[in-house]
């Protein structure tokens, strides 16, 4: 185990520097700069763009520029937000913890209501549920996440007045658990969608290839109530590839927040990568990048070591 941990560790810190190098570079090619907002002024000189170039660093070689940045990530300094001068890290901390409460509200919920449909639908195969479902899966994997979100707002916000149009707590407001859960529900919702849709279609097709097994004919033979037959025995031989699954949608995840915080007006690391594209922030926008990466990196870790718990069947090596 230990063995493995520290080359699975090795591997994310090859594929990290792999990521940051192909984003950095493609970042500094882009058209354009933070230099950029000063030549829209008809009073600047070229000396004092090459003076703002300078100032940035940008006037290096792109493999300069990026040694000297991962030279200062490696110390803690990521750099310094071309917007308000503000320290990255500082930037980020702010964002991270509603990224986080979003994407773990709309996992646990993708995961209850996809495992609780896929169950459904594997133990009563080809009825008007299983089929339901399976429509139901195709439409949300269909639908674009903005669209939807977009409707939510119109529906349940501005006609029926049930749910705040954005954000993640009433301005202005002392804090307050129900009006912070109202401000979340509608985009968890509409962030776990999509994962629902997964997370039925896995359940189901692992379910049925378990509760078709002869150990599990063998329980309904002694007479094994079906409750502890399918949740005892079937569900708990179908988890490892769930876990699997968890693993694999966690780029998803916050590829998915990006778009629904961008609607929501919600203010996580999604948003704020949005918000620096605009302002052609690079340190901001590579930082949101590298914390990305790094729980991506960690949650299929996780993932992996989950499955030897899960499944003792299943060695590590």
């Amino acid at each position: 185990m230990t063995a493995y941990l520290f080359r699975r560790l090795a591997q994310s810190a090859v594929l990290l520097v792999l990521i940051t190098a192909i984003a950095f570079g493609l970042m500094r090619l882009a058209p354009g700069g933070p230099e950029a907002v000063y030549t829209l002024s008809p009073t600047i000189r070229a000396e004092d763009i090459a003076r703002i170039r300078a100032s940035f660093g940008l006037d290096q070689p792109i493999p300069v520029q990026y040694v000297k940045w991962v030279g200062g990530v490696l110390r803690g300094d990521w750099g310094r937000s071309y917007r308000d001068s503000r320290p990255v890290l500082e930037v980020i901390g702010g964002r991270i913890p509603a990224t986080l409460e979003l994407a773990g509200t709309a996992l646990v919920f993708a995961v209850v209501v996809g495992v609780a449909i896929g169950v459904l639908g594997a133990i009563r195969p080809h009825s008007a549920f299983d089929y339901l479902s399976t429509i139901g899966a195709m439409v949300a994997l269909s639908v674009p996440t903005f669209w939807f979100g977009l409707m939510v707002i119109y529906v349940f916000a501005e006609k029926l007045h049930w749910i705040p149009s954005g954000g993640r707590e009433t301005l202005g407001a002392p804090f307050s658990l129900a009006d912070r859960l109202n401000h979340l529900v509608a985009p968890a919702l509409v962030l776990g969608l999509v994962l629902v849709a997964g997370w039925s279609r896995y359940t189901r097709a692992a379910m049925l290839e378990t509760v078709n097994q002869d150990y599990v004919r063998t329980a309904r033979a002694k007479g094994i109530a079906e409750r502890p037959v399918i949740w005892g025995h079937a569900f708990r031989n179908a988890v490892a590839p769930l876990v699997t699954l968890a693993g694999l949608q966690i780029p998803l995840l916050f590829g998915g927040a990006l778009v629904t915080e961008s609607v929501f007006t919600w203010p996580g690391m999604g948003r704020l990568f949005v918000d620096s594209l605009g302002y052609r922030d690079y340190p901001v926008m590579m930082g949101v990048l590298v914390a990305t990466a790094i729980l991506v990196l960690l949650g299929n870790l996780l993932a992996d070591l989950l499955i030897v718990f899960v499944d003792p069947r299943i060695r590590l090596r």
